[in-house]
């Protein structure tokens, strides 16, 4: 009987990491969102998914500014791809921070968007230091449900 739990157990955790997606954002200087931009500006997951984010241009990295209550906040290195594990629902803000000031930022909406007020504070406070590309973070949030 054991050995059939066990088996079950070990089935239901190998459909759901089976399950899970990765999702990758591109860090580019230039798209057809404007200059200094991620590709996506939005991704919507679901918990377990990943994001891999890719330095296709050079000088870039990114970093969660506001992340779900219970959340691990994540930074990478300027130029190196990296991984993270969305583990809470919720959303997630995130810039570039050498090009912050240009509005370079994104967003990653798991599952329900619970912590939407404190988001929309914090697409508004980086929007307000902006000073190129002003209103496409705000634009970006309009996807969010």
């Amino acid at each position: 009987m054991k050995k059939v739990i066990l088996g079950l157990a070990a089935g239901v955790l190998c459909l759901s990491l089976a399950q899970a997606k990765d999702h990758q954002v591109k860090m580019l200087n230039k798209n057809a969102d404007g200059t200094m931009t991620f590709e996506p500006l939005l991704v919507k997951a679901a918990v377990g998914d990943t994001i891999t984010f890719i330095p296709t241009d050079k000088g870039h990295d990114a970093k969660s500014t506001l992340v779900p209550d219970g959340a691990q906040p994540f930074s990478g290195k300027i130029n190196e791809q990296f991984t993270y594990k969305l583990e809470k629902e919720g959303v997630y803000v995130y810039v570039c921070t050498p090009h912050r000031p240009m509005n370079m930022s994104g967003l990653v909406q798991v599952g329900k968007a619970a912590n939407l007020d404190k988001a929309k504070e914090e697409i508004e406070k980086i929007e307000s230091k902006a000073v190129t590309n002003k209103g496409r973070l705000k634009k970006a949030a309009e996807g969010i449900k």
